[in-house]
């Protein structure tokens, strides 16, 4: 089955109401032995592409990954990024701000992380979790410094936005490929995964107390991940929302996004000059004695 990378893109300026988004989709595999054939191949041809991209050094990659807890986002990180060379790629997790970098505009911590040009980034949970968690927990808002004239519920968000959309095209405009990724998960898959963790002692470290709290604001997060898709998702940095129920599934349209929009950079290997084939030949010769 053909992945058709479009039909997961949100467009941009489109409404998004994620009841109408499925979580689940008909497999592009047919058997678990394809999935590993089909994964193996776009794993393979990633790996290719990366060593172009880093010998290139001309673009610099940045993928977000974000959903609710149990969606798969480290699962995809790893599976889909396995082939690459660990120099060239940085993964870097968000989780509650530090002191110190409360102490600073809420786009500064992930700033600091991007990636330098030929090289992939990869955050997993990212600057989002400001429009995110923080919307649906506004007491994190108003423990953030900001000075209270500032501290319009009604404005801030749409601000956020904003403030996103424009470090998103200044990024583009210099040269980074953003791919967004919001991994779609449903209620009652979220529930069987966690069940799966509290069962299997190997598992039972990927669970919290407070990733049950959070089911219930459930609606509140679909709510404030609809608005955000809406909002940020561009022509230059566009959201892809990868029905997660079936996780094997959603590596490959994962992978499948990523090897669509490497492609289309159309990268080359530096060219050599005239005067350096010359040279080279000259050193060849010294070595061939």
């Amino acid at each position: 089955m053909k992945i058709n990378c479009s039909d997961f893109r949100v467009p941009a300026g489109k409404r998004v109401n994620l009841k109408k988004w499925p979580t689940l989709v008909k497999p592009i595999y047919k058997s678990k032995k394809k999935y590993k054939k089909l994964l193996a191949e776009h794993v393979d041809q990633l790996s290719s592409l990366q060593r172009l991209h880093y010998a290139s050094n001309r673009y610099s990659l940045l993928l977000i990954f974000q959903a609710m807890d149990a969606a798969g986002k480290d699962g995809a990180i790893r599976h889909v990024m396995s082939g690459v060379n660990p120099q060239g790629c940085q993964v870097f997790s968000f989780q509650h701000p530090t002191a110190a970098e409360l102490e600073h505009d809420f786009l500064w911590r992930t700033t600091r992380c991007l990636p330098e040009r030929g090289r992939i980034g990869i955050f997993n949970r990212s600057y989002y979790e400001e429009v995110l968690i923080v919307r649906v927990h506004p007491a994190i808002l108003h423990g953030e410094g900001l000075p209270p004239t500032l501290l319009d519920e009604q404005n801030i968000w749409q601000e956020r936005y904003r403030s996103i959309v424009d470090l998103e095209n200044h990024l583009h405009r210099n040269g980074t490929l953003i791919i967004k990724f919001f991994l779609h998960l449903s209620e009652e898959e979220q529930r069987k995964r966690f069940l799966d963790r509290i069962d299997d002692p190997d598992k039972n470290w990927k669970f919290s107390d407070a990733d049950v709290e959070e089911r219930k604001y459930w609606d509140q997060y679909m709510t404030a991940y609809g608005e955000c898709l809406s909002a940020t998702s561009t022509r230059n940095a566009p959201w892809y929302v990868v029905p997660a129920d079936d996780k094997e599934n959603a590596r490959l349209i994962v992978s499948a996004i990523v090897l669509a929009k490497f492609r289309a950079l159309n990268m080359a290997y530096p060219g050599t000059s005239a005067k350096r084939r010359e040279e080279l030949a000259s050193i060849r010769k010294q070595l061939a004695k």
